[in-house]
């Protein structure tokens, strides 16, 4: 079979583009990103070397990788209906597949796990597979983010190839094709407002449980196992019970604790032991962007997250506040939409957050390009943040904020970026690091 993917250089589509590859499929792949004038085509090229050292064709993102014999072009919701690909698709006729649909046609046949719910999914994900891989399961693993101890030496992280039966796959609530999938066994870790209202996530939750076959693993609510979870979180970690025994973990804050526990019952579920499950744990060292600590320097704490929505940005600067004094965070919307519909929680939770020292900066709005409404900006968000009489100001310009934080950062500061779909974040942060040292 052959395939090409348009956007390839995004989370999903990179790890949909591994395993087609590893299944023995012929792949070509698009991405805007490859093109040489983006300001952040080094985090992309890097996905395209890595990407092509697997077997994978890179081409253009102006229809030259569509051709005669191509079995599908698959998309994701980003690819708008114009691209160049999309279009030489309808010329001639080909077929054109969201991911997720593709995606879930290679899982049957085989025993899925599915992660979901509007926060942890990756972690749990990354955790769960670890676990199994630990445990001889031998799985497939196909995550939206990279697992640091797998990433490097070619690797991405953010899939792992396996010979088992047992695939473990984060699926997506933002386009709603986790209905897509059929899962044998499901993990729901939490409802909160993100793409969509609370009612309109659990119903779609909801609907998502039904199509479960053996049993959904639920975080909090009616019949999660987080009722009655009592972590002991520290500055460095935290630790729990498990069948009898305590899981000590590496990753501070209690939603990594929440997101291990769960991992941990989705595991037993697909037949790992107690003791296996613990042990795994205990070495994982966690997720790319899931408060990764990029520096610690001078006795300050550089901090990279992929916080984007109220309820990940709280759980990331509650764990921020445990290892450090003063929280200063830095937060890119990642996009016009999500930014106007989450602005009152956004700017409640900021003001709730940047109290006894802590302060906030707040990036313009990550601009993908397309047919957005950019009526709303940063500007917005830290005008209400301030109503609040929290302290927030807008950073327009990267340099001055890195020479800026550089020169007001002071022993226990933790300097915590945050925010989605920027691939320049990371860079972000290093540069941040790099100003302290």
């Amino acid at each position: 079979m052959r395939y090409h993917l348009t956007g390839v250089a995004g989370t999903g589509m990179s790890a949909l583009a591994q395993i087609l590859t590893a299944s023995g499929c012929q792949v070509s792949g698009s991405d805007r990103f490859f093109d040489a004038a983006s300001p952040v085509c080094g985090r992309d090229r890097s996905t395209l070397e890595t990407l092509r050292a697997a077997g994978m064709t890179a081409t253009a993102q102006d229809g030259s990788g569509v051709v005669p014999g191509t079995d599908a072009v698959i998309v994701s919701s980003a690819i708008e209906p114009d691209n160049p690909d999309i279009q030489a698709a309808r010329r001639m006729g080909l077929p054109i597949r969201h991911r997720a649909d593709m995606l879930a046609e290679l899982t049957r046949g085989h025993t899925l796990a599915a992660i979901a719910g509007s926060s942890g999914k990756s972690t749990v994900t990354g955790m769960t597979g670890w676990i199994l891989e630990g445990a001889g399961f031998d799985p497939v693993v196909v995550n939206g983010a990279e697992l640091i101890q797998w990433s490097g030496e070619g690797r991405l992280g953010n899939t792992r190839w396996g010979a088992g039966s047992v695939w473990v796959v984060e699926v997506d609530e933002s386009d709603r094709s986790l209905l897509l999938f059929d899962p044998d066994w499901a993990v729901v870790t939490n409802v909160s407002k993100d793409h969509f209202d609370v009612a309109a996530t659990a119903r779609l939750f909801s609907d998502f449980e039904a199509r479960v076959k053996s049993g959904v693993i639920r975080g909090r609510g009616e019949g999660g196992v987080l009722a009655g979870f009592e972590p002991r979180i520290g500055c460095q970690g935290s630790e729990f019970d498990f069948r009898g025994a305590p899981v000590r973990l590496r990753l501070p804050g209690l939603h990594n604790a929440e997101n291990a526990y769960m991992a941990a019952a989705l595991s037993e579920k697909l037949g790992a032991s107690p003791g296996a499950i613990r042990e795994r744990l205990g070495e994982f060292k966690g997720i790319r962007r899931r408060f990764e600590i990029v520096s610690k320097a001078q006795g300050i704490t550089v901090v990279d997250d992929y916080a984007h929505n109220p309820a990940k940005i709280f759980a990331a600067w509650t764990a921020a506040r445990l290892t450090g004094t003063r929280v200063i965070g830095i937060w890119r919307p990642h996009g016009y939409g999500p930014l106007a519909a989450m602005m009152e929680e956004l700017a409640e939770t900021f003001a709730a957050l940047c109290r006894g020292g802590d302060r906030l900066r707040v990036l313009p709005v990550y601009d993908a390009g397309g047919t957005a409404n950019r009526s709303v900006g940063a500007n917005d968000l830290v005008e209400r943040v301030r109503r609040l009489d929290a302290s927030a100001e807008t950073a327009s310009d990267e340099s001055e904020l890195i020479r800026r934080i550089g020169d007001e950062a002071r022993e226990g500061d933790v300097i915590l970026v945050m925010g989605a779909r920027d691939p320049g974040l990371p860079r972000l942060a290093r540069d941040i690091a790099d100003g302290i040292a």
